[in-house]
């Protein structure tokens, strides 16, 4: 369906290949995959890993079953999350194994987390202290904790962006989702990308041709109450496609 709608890769949940998944049937789902001529643009090995729950950064402590995963899948990006400040020196050795297998590891820009904000975000990049250790440059959950996401702020992430992520909310304080940050508790609604009342994209594809990026954009969208999974999948497209 993604081929036919158009997308180029995949970015491969757990809940379709897990660090817990078989050999056998991840090694089916690539032959797939490589049928359908799509490709794996990241890995996110756990549940836990995009739950953002209270598991999430142990992945850090134990990098080489996610590693394992990339490389079957034939894919050199690797989900991450960091919760703490002690989970920054563990992040630092995952990143230098997955260096040595030519991998790297990236982190959202994301509410719950040391990298909510585009400042926190450098300031943990800084501390890990390897090349292997990047960005998922992500508008909403800056935009939802109040920061800054624009050209200017994609200049600056430039450096480290090894990924992009595209989902859209409205933050307002009769929004559905009580959403937990570091400066407290954000009201918002998840709303579909070609809605002009929450992020603007016209600024973040602004930012992205400024830099020169080529990567993947990647349609982190969730999906809404009353959505056809084929027919949303391609009014994302469609929102994005007039910006490629």
């Amino acid at each position: 369906m993604a081929k036919e709608i158009g997308y180029q890769a995949l970015s491969m949940r757990a809940s379709q290949l897990s660090i817990a998944t078989p050999a056998g049937e991840v090694a089916a789902a690539k032959r797939w995959l490589d049928e359908a001529r799509i490709g794996v643009s990241m890995v996110t090995g756990t549940v836990s890993l995009a739950a953002n729950d209270d598991q999430a950064t142990a992945p850090l402590r134990n990098i080489s079953p996610h590693l394992d995963l990339a490389e079957q899948l034939g894919c050199s990006l690797v989900r991450v999350m960091l919760q703490r400040e002690e989970d920054i020196p563990w992040a630092h050795r995952a990143a230098q194994e997955a260096g040595d297998r030519g991998i790297k590891l990236a982190h959202q820009t994301h509410v719950g987390t040391l990298l909510e904000t585009a400042d926190a975000a450098l300031d943990v990049v800084r501390r890990v202290n390897s090349p292997h250790f990047g960005l998922t440059y992500e508008a909403s959950n800056m935009l939802v904790c109040g920061g800054s996401y624009g050209p200017a702020v994609i200049r600056r992430l430039a450096p480290h962006m090894l990924n992009v992520y595209l989902q859209n909310w409205r933050a307002h304080p009769g929004g559905a989702l009580a959403i937990k940050t570091n400066a407290g508790v954000i009201h918002a609604d998840q709303i579909p990308l070609d809605d002009a009342s929450g992020v603007d994209y016209a600024q973040v594809f602004d930012g992205l041709r400024q830099i020169g990026w080529a990567g993947f954009v990647t349609v982190h969208q969730t999906l809404l109450p009353g959505e056809d999974v084929r027919v949303a999948s391609a009014r994302h497209m469609e929102a994005v496609r007039g910006y490629l």
